[in-house]
């Protein structure tokens, strides 16, 4: 029902199309940049219909206004950010639903970014599109947002179904691999997948989208029951928050 098409540029940006049969419409997630967008667009003869606009930074809405102003296509955005959105025509929160031809997408609002800032999902499909800081195995700060702020925001997405497939909005798998290694070294998982991952970077392949599942397994911000990791931070009886906070800590300190 809803072909995606993934769209590199900039160094490691990734913006998504979503086109619906038989609407026809068709939908861009986060464009930081028009150029590829009509490209793409011009290549399968489809129309722009929607922006959908997680948040704000230049590399995901750098692109809203050329292609708003080509193809006349509405804007839809955060609300929480509607400000600094360029275009935008609807603001949406949390709860609110997004028309996708015959698929409906639900708003999810994570303040304080986990895996995304107000991510565009859909249930019904099992995706889930986010924003700049939603990584394979990381979870990144934002601002001076507090730890158990961003650990609610995480139990939120974390309620998605296992299978959902998670549409990241730039290519840095590989690198926090390494981060997550040095904290679950012997997780079998996450060798497995390291190696996955180092196959499909050498091919020139993406490496998202993942699914919550495999993140589960191998994402050391979603992993504050495993033995091993606890013992690698030295927290072994300590509240699932206090691990999360300082994971995130090490994460800031990583240099690899």
């Amino acid at each position: 029902m809803l072909e995606i098409v993934q769209l590199p540029f900039l160094k490691d940006n990734y913006v998504y199309l979503l086109h619906q049969e038989p609407s026809g419409l068709t939908f861009a997630v986060d464009p930081g940049e028009a150029g590829p967008v009509l490209a793409a667009l011009a290549e399968r003869a489809w129309k722009l219909s929607h922006v959908l606009s997680t948040h704000h930074h230049a590399d995901h809405v750098g692109g809203n206004l050329v292609p708003k102003a080509k193809t006349g296509c509405s804007i839809v955005g955060a609300a929480m950010d509607a400000l600094r959105i360029p275009g935008i025509d609807r603001g949406v929160a949390d709860g609110d639903a997004v028309e996708l031809g015959a698929v409906t997408a639900q708003v999810l609002e994570v303040p304080a970014t986990l895996w995304a800032t107000s991510p565009i999902g859909s249930r019904r499909n099992g995706r889930s599109f986010v924003a700049t800081r939603s990584f394979p195995w990381v979870v990144a700060a934002y601002l001076k947002a507090a730890p158990n702020q961003m650990w609610t925001s995480l139990q939120k997405l974390c309620a998605l179904p296992p299978d959902t497939r998670v549409f990241c909005a730039h290519e840095y798998t590989e690198a926090n691999g390494r981060f997550a290694s040095t904290l679950e070294p012997n997780n079998p998982v996450l060798k497995i997948r390291l190696e996955e991952v180092a196959e499909r970077v050498a091919k020139g392949l993406p490496t998202v989208p993942a699914t919550l599942a495999e993140e589960r397994g191998t994402n050391p911000f979603l992993r504050q029951k495993s033995p091993e990791l606890r013992q690698s931070l030295g927290l072994p009886s300590a509240t699932e928050l206090e691990v999360f906070t300082e994971t995130r800590k090490r994460k800031d300190q990583f240099r690899g």
